[in-house]
């Protein structure tokens, strides 16, 4: 129970409406990418009213000496094209570069109530953010403030502070490495380890399941092994939206004959087909490449069941070839030499009924077979996964159940094998590398000791879901933004929003208008920073930044577009902008970092120099270097010093609901979103156009509740905290998803995520499983 009555303890929220915006559907026949994906394009930098210097920019988008995408973190190939870029990444650069923006004369035109009244779209959609601002309470508007007295008020307010663990220091995955690496230091110089930040919210199950398995929370792969494999599992991953440029490699794959298994409740056009804009051929004659060789439906928290059951074949496989002196289905001298706790994984395996396997997967048992075969024939098996797997309640146990099937057959450690961790934005890996974690290593700070000169705190800090708490209970006083919108990815947004009005200041370092800048505490800053295609300039002097991608490597990235405002600062002037407001007198010369990324480089050599070294001249090199990967080498930095077979126990992915009507919401992104910002009210793959608020039914699922294609449902979570979680408003539509599952858009769906509903070890919210009921809308 909460602490109040249940009445003023509900929520309702009919998550904007988008303007209230009707959604219209409409079948949409052709395969993902290919022409629809080059208009798509072309309208995204027309709307933007950058059709010429977006063009240009694409031009140089994922190359060695222009700049990453801000989008996705999938790697750049080798060998360059013309053409690096994806749909998804045009449009990202259609929104940075945009030809709108917002300044002083748009605030004294609007007070922040009346902009919190307006829809997330049409906020971002207002353009980049081009001077520094300062709420004010009187007239409810944003003012002009200069920079230093920016400073000086962020200054004011940690100092002021009784505690500095009262100060939450939030990161964006955009951030640059140069800048992220500062960030930690000013807040550890500060006195904290209190770092939420997006990881927290997608792959920290990956950051904790992973080293517990292999020693390292990264992908063993390289781009190279999708071209080596014999076979690639996808596991709760949708490309087509998440990392469009992952479908070259798929497409290449199937191409070259190799089976590629899909695990996903929902049927996605890009893991089904795929046209490929840069194939000339394949354009002219309207051609497609199906992606699926098997696309297996599970139910939502289905997907370790359907893996056990996979397992179980290959283990009986290898019983049936050792009874009869055939030659071992399992790589036993891998096994033997590498792994450790075989003989209770397989124990547990062989213990699970293929009743239950069933059961909860969803998928036919022939199907699995079918499976199993594939995985048993292929010498060398890839397995991607995404937030269909990390975002439940047991999701960093789902990650090691995917190494556990890895590791049967040696497929770590070999060319074309290995685990594929998709990260989302295009350097949330690389600030984990920087030391933004609120678990810091021991070593890690000895060495930031060493290097700087000063004992780093120790004790653990908060990361998102005990920033909130400690919002919501007074103890967490000034929020600092680097990137991102944070109001709008966590769970349970009324009530965040409640906690951090309560505070003394936030603080956000942006580049577009977003809900987080109108969500703010008693003060608030909005500081405009330089988007990734930017040109930067220090002391005269271009810099570039770098970024670390899902698979390691390292690479710069320079802007080489002029910024539209001399008042917007870059990511790490900001910071060191702050720190040297905060802590003039600490040891650190903020300001010559901030004049020259060089140093800062330098410094991160000198923290970590197994890793970094040469780090100047390195990244000199065209497509950067690949920072060391232990298991590629079969060398596993765990406490057995093996790779460790670990259990899980039974078949649930997430608690199960006693209530039999109750369907598993998964949230989604639409084909025209990103994270919390949308580009578009279209989703065009799924025939979904002109809204968002839809959710996706399985036609029985549908009958069974009266609901007709486009009739108003609302959505309630079943939960037991006491706390009423509903969101009305969305229309019913029939799509191929697996029965007792249902889907809907994030982050409109953030209301109905409890934010105790999490995974138990790492604390990422569980949004791809949330019981709810669903039931026709009353006209009232």
């Amino acid at each position: 129970m909460t602490d109040r009555p249940f009445s003023e303890a509900s929520q309702t929220d009919n998550a904007d409406h988008e303007d209230r915006d009707v959604p219209q559907f409409a079948p949409y026949s052709p395969p993902a990418g290919g022409w629809g994906a080059l208009h798509a394009t072309a309208k995204a930098l027309r709307e933007q009213g950058v059709l010429v210097k977006g063009s240009a920019a694409l031009l140089a988008m994922n190359h060695p000496e222009g700049f990453d995408c801000p989008g996705c973190a999938w790697p750049d190939p080798r060998h360059t094209s013309s053409f690096e870029f994806c749909e998804n990444g045009a449009k990202a650069v259609a929104w940075e570069l945009t030809r709108n923006h917002v300044t002083r004369e748009f605030f004294a035109t609007h007070t922040v109530s009346e902009l919190d009244r307006q829809s997330d779209y049409w906020l971002e959609q207002q353009g980049r953010l081009v001077e520094p601002m300062r709420y004010d309470p009187a007239t409810d508007r944003y003012l002009p403030i200069d920079w230093a007295d920016a400073f000086a008020l962020i200054a004011r307010e940690l100092k002021a502070l009784d505690d500095p663990n009262e100060a939450e220091f939030y990161t964006s995955g955009r951030t640059s490495n140069e800048a992220a690496f500062m960030y930690q230091l000013f807040a550890r110089r500060f006195g904290t380890n209190n770092f939420p930040d997006c990881s927290n919210m997608c792959h920290e199950p990956t950051s904790v399941g992973l080293p517990a398995s292999i020693g390292i929370g990264k992908a063993t792969v390289i781009l190279d092994d999708f071209a080596r494999a014999d076979a690639i599992f996808i596991i709760g991953q949708n490309p087509g939206t998440n990392s469009p440029r992952m479908l070259t490699e798929l497409h290449r794959a199937s191409r070259a004959g190799v089976p590629i298994v899909v695990f996903n409740p929902l049927r996605e056009r890009a893991l089904e087909r795929f046209a490929a804009p840069q194939n000339p051929l394949e354009m002219a004659t309207f051609g497609e490449t199906r992606i699926a060789s098997e696309y297996c439906q599970v139910r939502v928290g289905g997907d370790i069941a359907a893996l056990k059951g996979v397992m179980k074949l290959v283990l009986e496989a290898n019983d049936a070839a050792m009874r009869k002196g055939d030659l071992p289905v399992l790589d036993l001298d891998f096994i033997a030499e590498h792994t450790h706790g075989f003989e209770a994984f397989a124990a547990d395996i062989r213990a699970t009924s293929w009743d239950d396997i069933l059961r909860v997967s969803g998928l036919p048992r022939e199907q699995i077979e079918r499976v199993a075969d594939i995985y048993m024939k292929a010498r060398a098996v890839i397995a991607v996964y995404g937030m269909g797997i990390t975002q439940h309640r047991l999701g960093t146990d789902n990650v090691q159940q995917i190494v556990n099937l890895l590791l049967l057959r040696g497929n770590i450690g070999k060319p074309g094998a290995g685990v594929c961790p998709v990260r989302g934005h295009s350097n949330v890996q690389g600030d984990r590398t920087m030391g933004i974690d609120e678990k810091p290593k021991p070593e890690f700070l000895d060495r930031l000791q060493k290097v700087f000169g000063f004992d780093p705190p120790r004790a653990h800090g908060h990361n998102v879901v005990k920033a909130l708490g400690a919002m919501r209970a007074g103890q967490a006083k000034v929020f600092i933004g680097l990137g991102g919108n944070f109001v709008r990815a966590v769970p349970d947004w009324t009530m965040a929003a409640e906690a951090m009005r309560g505070l003394r200041l936030t603080v956000a370092v942006s580049t577009k208008l977003n809900r987080g800048h109108l969500v703010h505490g008693k003060e608030a800053l909005i500081l405009p920073c330089l988007a990734r295609s930017d040109i930067d300039i220090q002391a005269g002097i271009g810099q570039a930044i770098t970024v670390e991608d899902s698979m390691s490597m390292v690479h710069a990235s320079t802007g080489i577009i002029e910024p539209m405002s001399n008042q917007m600062r870059s990511e790490v002037a900001i910071v060191c902008g702050m720190a040297q407001a905060t802590l003039p007198d600490h040891g650190i010369d903020w300001a010559e970092y901030a004049k020259d990324y060089g140093r800062i480089r330098s410094k991160i050599e000198e923290v970590f120099p197994a890793l970094f070294a040469d780090f100047n001249l390195r990244i000199r090199t065209p497509g950067g270097f690949h920072l060391y990967n232990p298991p590629r080498d079969r060398i596993w930095e765990t406490p057995s010093r093996r790779a460790n077979f670990l259990l899980f126990s039974g078949l649930d992915e997430d608690p199960v609901v006693a209530d039999p009507s109750a369907l598993q919401l998964t949230t989604l992104r639409s084909h025209d979103q990103y994270n919390t910002t949308i580009y578009s009210l279209d989703d065009r793959y799924r025939g979904v156009f002109g809204g968002r608020m839809v959710a996706f039914m399985n036609e029985d699922d549908m009958k069974a509740r009266g609901i007709a294609e486009g009739a108003m449902i609302e959505i309630e979570t079943l939960s037991a905290d006491g706390r009423r979680r509903l969101v009305g408003g969305f229309r019913a539509k029939p799509h191929s998803i697996s029965k007792g599952s249902i889907g809907a858009y994030y982050p409109e769906t953030n209301p109905l995520l409890p934010l105790s509903h999490h995974d138990e070890k790492s604390g990422t919210p569980a949004a791809k499983s949330i019981p709810v009921a669903v039931r026709l809308q009353s006209a009232a």
